[in-house]
């Protein structure tokens, strides 16, 4: 098949630091080249990938100081997208809102994956503006807040490449990890006392967005200041990140929102290190308890599942990645649900072989 992905731009694809969706975006792209698709990546011009790469900024927008406004450069990219859409078999969009408008007249063979939260008011009139479009939920969960009757092609869970993290048998650091951002849903705070209480050390790597930053300079980095069990490290990278997962002895993930996915958890499944989490969001459809990890309603709860870690297998752990989370069971769900769109084209009708010897559009710099 011929494929469009279109990705954010507030980071590159992958990342080089902190994006769960460009880096999802990426791993699919990979895989969906790797199994012989002719794949089309919309990112920002410092991504990396086997695919062809649609230069729609110079570099991740986030990590650019001299770009104040993200909404320009995606208007731009959604215009070179709907100037290439008959090229295409499909074209699968990573970016919520903006394209819907621009692609009604193609909407069946199109799919827009979902990845952040739906449980805001604003939400369910904008999907029922648009029921034609065809929407991909990243956990059952998170349709939880919209209608049933929205036009869902899929539920389609994240998977990573399976030799993107090593297993590891035998961590070598006796501390648990919190892996993120420091936001209030991500509850940090909950992490620093369930290791205290645990007379564990705590590793935090983590960002702090801008809009969190009252959030840590008022709560998280006094408490941090106040637990010398507490080491903060700041953003890792992916090679730091086997290192920093592999080597604790559990996952927090101490989360008070609807989490759509939570894409930390798979990483340290991967790793062979189990998760304890709160019971919200996708949290029960992710973690098996009792075989992945070891999910929790409350601190003390948490604490007491710390003193049952010697009881998990990890490589048990890692079986149950290796069987759920992979990204060549994230492309094979996708492909299914390209597959299965009303408008999407046979390879051999595709756009580009349809109108041979036209003059190719040039990719934008």
């Amino acid at each position: 098949m011929k494929i469009a992905q279109i990705a954010p731009l507030a980071e590159s694809c992958p990342p080089r630091f902190y994006g769960g969706t460009e880096r999802i975006v990426s791993y699919l792209t990979e895989e969906l080249v790797r199994q012989g698709h002719d794949v089309t990546l919309f990112a920002s011009g410092d991504s990396k990938t086997s695919a062809e790469l649609v230069r729609c900024c110079d570099m991740a927008l986030r990590l650019n100081p001299a770009v104040k406004d993200h909404l320009p450069f995606h208007i731009v990219m959604l215009d070179e997208v709907r100037r290439r859409a008959e090229e295409f078999d499909v074209l699968h969009f990573h970016i919520d809102l903006l394209h819907c408008p621009l692609i009604r007249d193609f909407a069946d063979r199109t799919v827009t994956t979902l990845h952040g939260r739906l449980d805001l008011p604003d939400l369910k009139p904008f999907y029922a503006t648009f029921p034609e479009i065809p929407l991909v939920s990243i956990s059952q969960d998170q349709r939880r807040p919209l209608p049933d009757h929205l036009n869902w092609a899929g539920n389609v869970h994240h998977g990573l490449p399976r030799d993107l993290l090593p297993f590891n048998s035998e961590p070598a650091g006796d501390y648990l990890a919190f892996l993120g951002r420091i936001s209030p849903e991500k509850r940090p705070d909950r992490a620093i006392e369930i290791a205290a209480r645990a007379g564990m050390k705590l590793k935090i790597a983590a960002k702090v967005d801008k809009v969190d930053q009252r959030y840590w300079n008022d709560i998280i980095a006094p408490l941090i200041a106040a637990h010398p069990n507490v080491d903060y490290i700041g953003e890792i990278d992916e090679q730091q990140k086997a290192w920093f997962l592999g080597n604790a002895r559990a996952l927090l993930f101490p989360i008070d929102w609807p989490e759509p996915f939570g894409l930390v958890m798979i990483e340290a499944m991967a790793c062979g290190t189990p998760v304890i989490a709160f019971r919200s969001g996708s949290v029960p459809e992710v973690i098996d308890d009792g075989l992945s990890g070891f999910i929790v309603d409350s601190i003390p709860g948490a604490v007491e599942a710390v003193a049952r870690l010697a009881r998990l297998d990890r490589a048990k752990v890692r079986a149950t990645f290796d069987r759920r989370f992979t990204a060549e069971r994230m492309t094979r769900d996708y492909l299914a649900v390209y597959r299965g769109l009303a408008g999407a084209r046979p390879p051999t009708t595709s756009g580009r072989q349809r109108r041979e010897g036209e003059i190719p559009l040039q990719v934008v710099a």
